[in-house]
Order: structure tokens, then C-alpha cells, then sequence
């Protein structure tokens, strides 16, 4: 029933069908069905297999080693050791320089090695409190603010513009001035407190200005004993400077120049109190280098006291850390007389 109707051969150009057969069913039964099928006529050349050529002597460990795992063969040796094979070895760069530290020119030591210190020294229950002469000599203060960086130069000026749009130049010279006469309070306070050896008076205590700050600073001065210096004046003989030292004691044991600071936001660490420890460091050397004072200090403390009667934040320095401020003070230093 079925015959061939035809056989037609095709070019025998790459990608296109060698031979067509095309059978034809009956067309009376099936008059729209057909059965083609094709086949390659030609014959392609047999591929060259390039692992022939692979001295297979040669790289049977390799073959051996990542057959045999399930898991990568690979170490950290391993791969340095290709790695210094394929590139060979790496180029012996140098560590990067650390940023250098400036060092003072004038290196005058903390410490004051010529001082001399009687073996009976004054024991006398009231502590030294000398008056500030005015002198030509720059303060601790002025050094400092003269040399401010310009970063903190600019957060200041950014917080005195912000505050004055607040409350306006009248309201913020207002309150600028309460400041001070709130340290000033507080300081006078805490004067009494170390002269009587008492608490504070009850004016003292019910005055609103005050009681915050001293409420906040009633658990570091169970720790604070024999006081040595109260709102005294302090001179560097060899540096030429001056300052007014809040107050010098015994802290936990440890003789210390103590800076009392009072703020209105926390200052739980040592940075965020800014210049405060280099004055603390300058305070330390000038005393060590002023004769009217028979004893010489190593470590400072400075406490921050807060309005709202919050636990006030003492930061400790010890004499390494004096030691390092103290040189960033010489630089300050150093940088104003420049200037001057």
C-alpha cells in the first residue's frame, strides 16, 4: 500500500540535511500524512584529543590527589606554593610608616629631678592656698584656648551660634555667666567642705544652683584625704607659665592634682572631656617645678560633676598617662609661643 514516490539527494554543505527521505502514505487513506527521516552522508574528521599529548607520568600525584577527596585537597601552603610557582615569589614590601610623633623641643621632664624634698616635710592641717599675682606670664587657660585646634574651634563656634539662636545675645551672655558663678559656687563649697572636714553648709546644700552638683560628687569625695592645696596658685620656673590649681590630694591613696568640672551632659570618658587633662598635665609640672611647694606630684583626677545630681564621672590619670599629656601640653606650649 505504500510506495515510494521519490529520492532526492541535497547539497552536502555543512549544517544542512545530507539525504531526505520522503515516504507518502496512500493518499485516498491517509491524503495529508507523510514519514520523513534524514541521515549524514558525509564523514567528519575524527577530533584531535589533546590529553594524548599530557605526560601523564608527570601529573599522576595531581590527578591522584583530587580524585581521592571528596573535599578540596587545597591549603593555605598549598596555594602559596602554587601561587610563588605561577608568579614567582612576592616582593618584599615595607610595613607602612606610622604617622610621626612630634616630639618637644624643649623636653623639660615631669618630674623635677633637682627637686629637693625634706625628709620632715610641713604637716600642717591647712592646706596651702597661694594668691595669683599678675605677671606677664601666659596662664594655662590662655595657652590652651589659643592653640585650640580648628575642629574644636569650630564645634565650639557651632554650639555658641546655635545656643544664641536659642536664647539671643542678651540670653546667652546670661547664661554664660551662670555658668561661672555656678563653678564658682560649687568650688567655694567644696572649699569648705575640705577646710572644715565637714559637709556642706545648709545654704550651701539648699541652694539650687549647686546641690545638684554637690549631691553628684558625694561618692568620690569619700575617697579624697589629705588635701594639700586649695585654689592655689601654681608657676613654672623654667617654662615660664602660670595657673590656679583647683585643688591637690590624696585620691584612693594616690597623690593628685584634682581638676572639678561640672557639665550639664555626661562625660563618661577621659576624651570627651577635651583640653582638660593637658591642663591637669600642666598644673603637675608646674608644681613640680615651683619651689614654694616641698613635694612633687605624679597623677591627676579630674571629676565631672552633673546639675542633676547624677553620679559625677572621676577619670583617673596615672603617671604614664600624665607623662603623655604632658608632652602634647609641651607642643601646645611650644606652638603659643610661637604665635607670640
Amino acid at each position: 500500500l505504500v510506495r515510494m514516490k521519490f529520492l532526492q539527494l541535497l547539497s552536502r554543505k555543512p549544517g544542512k540535511l545530507g539525504m531526505l527521505f520522503q515516504i507518502p502514505f496512500c493518499q485516498s487513506q491517509f491524503p495529508y500524512l507523510c514519514l520523513a527521516t534524514s541521515a549524514c552522508l558525509y564523514s567528519k574528521k575524527k577530533k584531535v584529543n589533546g590529553y594524548d599529548q599530557v605526560d601523564q607520568e608527570k601529573y599522576k600525584n595531581l590527578v591522584y590527589s583530587v580524585t581521592s577527596y571528596k573535599t578540596s585537597a587545597q591549603t593555605p601552603e598549598t596555594i602559596l606554593e602554587e601561587d610563588n610557582l605561577l608568579y614567582g615569589l612576592p616582593d618584599k614590601q615595607r610595613p607602612p610608616v606610622k604617622a610621626e610623633t612630634k616630639t618637644p623641643k624643649n623636653c623639660v621632664p615631669l618630674i623635677n629631678p633637682d627637686k629637693r624634698i625634706p625628709l620632715l616635710s610641713s604637716e600642717s592641717n591647712v592646706p596651702m592656698k597661694i594668691s595669683l599675682q599678675k605677671t606677664k606670664m601666659p596662664s594655662v587657660t590662655r595657652i590652651l584656648q589659643q592653640t585650640m585646634s580648628p575642629q574644636q574651634a569650630f564645634y565650639l563656634e557651632r554650639w555658641k551660634q546655635k545656643m544664641i539662636q536659642e536664647l539671643g545675645k542678651d540670653g546667652f551672655a546670661e547664661y554664660t555667666k551662670n555658668l561661672f558663678l555656678q563653678g564658682e559656687l560649687f568650688h567655694a563649697a567644696l572649699e569648705s567642705i575640705f577646710l572644715s572636714e565637714e559637709v556642706a553648709t545648709k545654704e550651701q546644700r539648699e541652694d539650687v544652683a549647686i546641690s545638684g552638683y554637690l549631691s553628684s560628687v558625694q561618692h568620690v569625695l569619700k575617697d579624697v584625704s589629705e588635701v594639700k592645696a586649695l585654689e592655689s596658685a601654681v608657676q613654672h620656673e623654667t617654662l615660664q607659665y602660670l595657673g590656679l590649681v583647683d585643688c591637690v590630694a590624696k585620691y584612693r591613696g594616690q597623690l593628685c592634682v584634682i581638676d572639678w568640672k561640672t557639665s550639664e551632659k555626661p562625660k563618661p570618658f577621659l576624651k570627651n572631656t577635651f583640653d582638660n587633662p593637658l591642663q591637669v598635665a600642666a598644673y603637675i609640672g608646674a608644681i613640680n617645678h615651683d619651689a614654694n611647694y616641698d613635694f612633687q606630684v605624679s597623677c591627676g583626677l579630674i571629676v565631672v560633676a552633673y546639675k542633676n545630681g547624677s553620679p559625677a564621672h572621676p577619670h583617673f590619670m596615672d603617671p604614664d598617662l600624665c607623662s603623655q599629656y604632658w608632652n602634647k601640653w609641651l607642643l601646645r606650649l611650644e606652638e603659643y609661643m610661637d604665635k607670640n
